[in-house]
């Protein structure tokens, strides 16, 4: 793997406890075990965590902003929506963040359903939607590297606008990196041009590997004026000391979704998009692809990340994780439950193997 690889853990963010299949412990969100959990990170060599957004849970932006103050090198990518925020109020929410905690953070661009009506948003269909978002990147990545900015879009405007604390800019990284999801057509597009990673869910080698080449040759075909897009990977991977512990481990937790109905499980429910049908569709070409990759739990109420794992001894999924690494994926964004004990485990049993071939 090449040195520019960078693993990064998940914070569920959630008011409810036992989030897919976690530890359901009193005060499980406090900023005491949230803090654990980031701490754990950064002793495990962890580059820092995605936190989970959605009406109803806690604000990720005050949850990120509390962990970055009480840690020092983790790296909060933090998830939010357009319609939440306005371009300009959170580009120098972000500018002064990054300030404080030392050039921390990352952004995490979410452009799916959400209860919008509840925080008094609206959005039309998804072309709307994603123009929206393909607005809100251009200018946010503005308002962070250009001074007396002025922009007429048709979803945003600002006139003379400019960002103070100014991003603490190097070649390396001329702002905070910006992460997007969507497997749609429109959401390619926004993608190709806007986003500086392109996050995938646990889909087969085959599937991502004709999603970056896609990607690429969308790229050029719409003159994108960035640099390279990269591509990350955000799934479940499922780690004990030997194989076939790890699926003994694997199957149990399946059984208990399929008698509970998935029940702390998916995030998703309310309309399923392209990319997470894609997931869901999967177990019907079998319940297990590219050797470990267990398509199951999309049978019983896993989404997102929840809906496929990868399975197995740290060496079966370290060996899995370089398999995405050789088609170009650079961004990997690993969980599984309970959170804080895996982080300990895959971060002292997994994290090494990988990181021998950086």
């Amino acid at each position: 793997m090449s040195s520019n690889t960078e693993f990064l853990w998940y914070i569920p963010n959630d008011v409810k406890a036992g989030h897919r299949g976690d530890t359901a412990a009193e005060g499980h969100n406090s900023l005491d075990a949230l803090t654990e959990h980031a701490t754990a990170l950064e002793d495990h060599g962890w580059t820092g965590a995605l936190i989970g957004t959605g009406w109803g849970r806690p604000d990720t932006f005050t949850v990120a902003t509390s962990l970055a103050a009480r840690t020092k090198t983790f790296q909060p990518l933090i998830a939010i929506r357009p319609g939440y925020w306005k371009p300009a109020n959170f580009a120098s929410a972000a500018a002064t963040l990054d300030h404080l905690s030392g050039q921390r953070i990352r952004v995490n661009i979410v452009s799916g359903k959400d209860d919008l009506a509840a925080y008094g948003d609206a959005e039309g269909d998804s072309t709307h939607r994603y123009a929206r978002t393909k607005e809100f990147m251009r200018l946010v990545r503005k308002l962070w590297t250009d001074e007396a900015v002025t922009f007429d879009g048709e979803h945003f405007q600002v006139k003379n606008s400019t960002v103070q604390p100014k991003i603490k800019a190097t070649p390396e990284r001329p702002h905070p990196k910006l992460y997007f999801g969507g497997a749609s057509e429109a959401a390619e597009r926004v993608a190709a041009t806007e986003a500086d990673v392109q996050l995938f869910w646990g889909e087969p080698l085959a599937g991502v590997k004709e999603r970056i080449e896609r990607l690429k040759d969308l790229s050029k075909a719409l003159d994108r004026d960035l640099p390279p897009l990269q591509f990350g990977l955000r799934i479940t991977t499922l780690v004990r000391d030997t194989t076939e512990e790890a699926w003994r481990d694997a199957e149990a937790k399946v059984a208990e979704m399929a008698k509970n109905g998935g029940a702390g499980w998916h995030d998703h429910k309310r309309d399923v998009a392209i990319g997470q049908k894609r997931l869901l569709d999967l177990h019907e070409k079998g319940d297990v692809l590219d050797g470990n990759l267990y398509t199951a739990p999309g049978k019983f109420g896993g989404g997102g990340a929840g809906t496929t794992w990868l399975v197995g001894s740290a060496e079966d999924v370290a060996r899995s994780l370089s398999k995405y690494r050789d088609l170009g994926v650079t961004q990997f964004i690993l969980s599984d439950t309970p959170y804080l004990q895996e982080i300990k485990r895959q971060g002292e049993t997994m994290l090494p193997l990988l990181n021998k071939t950086l």
